[in-house]
């Protein structure tokens, strides 16, 4: 199961109920937050790698067109990074459907706020959401021994895949 864990920030502004999970291997569990840069974006990062996607064009109660475009770009982006397709679809084909619950790691939210002072003093230096995922994806981070997220997720997906 797939499942994204909304701040209860998030879940009042997308007007959802969060379903309580059972224990969710990491690398199926997203930590999700809103972010205000110029306008609101959603910041999603993976339990296990720290990898993070940001998306863009999400208005409040849209939480149905949120998980589907979560999975676009998802995929757009680790495509992006050149993680093979037939990785990615593996990787949703095993996550299965998606549940929406609440935050459980104050490790993962403190990466994430992290990468949102990360962001905040980059305004304006990137022309796109996947350049500035992929800059946030080359940073080091404390609870992943100080790799890449991009690396981390690459070497997991690879090795679970192959």
């Amino acid at each position: 199961m797939l499942t994204l864990r909304y701040t209860q920030k998030l879940l009042k502004d997308m007007k959802i109920v969060p379903v309580e999970v059972e224990e969710v291997p990491p690398s199926f569990s997203w930590h999700a937050n809103i972010m205000q840069l110029n306008r609101k974006y959603i910041l999603f990062v993976n339990d296990a790698t720290q990898l993070c996607l940001m998306l863009g064009g999400i208005r409040s109660g849209q939480a149905d067109k949120l998980v589907e475009k979560f999975r676009a770009e998802l995929t757009a982006y680790l495509l992006l990074e050149g993680i093979k397709k037939q990785h990615i679809h593996q990787y949703f084909l095993e996550a299965g459907e998606v549940t929406i619950s609440r935050t459980n790691s104050k490790s993962v939210i403190g990466t994430m706020n992290e990468m949102l002072q990360y962001n905040l003093v980059t305004i304006g230096e990137f022309d796109d959401l996947h350049e500035r995922c992929h800059w946030l994806n080359t940073a080091i981070y404390k609870p992943i021994d100080y790799k890449k997220p991009i690396d981390v997720f690459r070497e997991s997906i690879s090795t679970r895949y192959s």
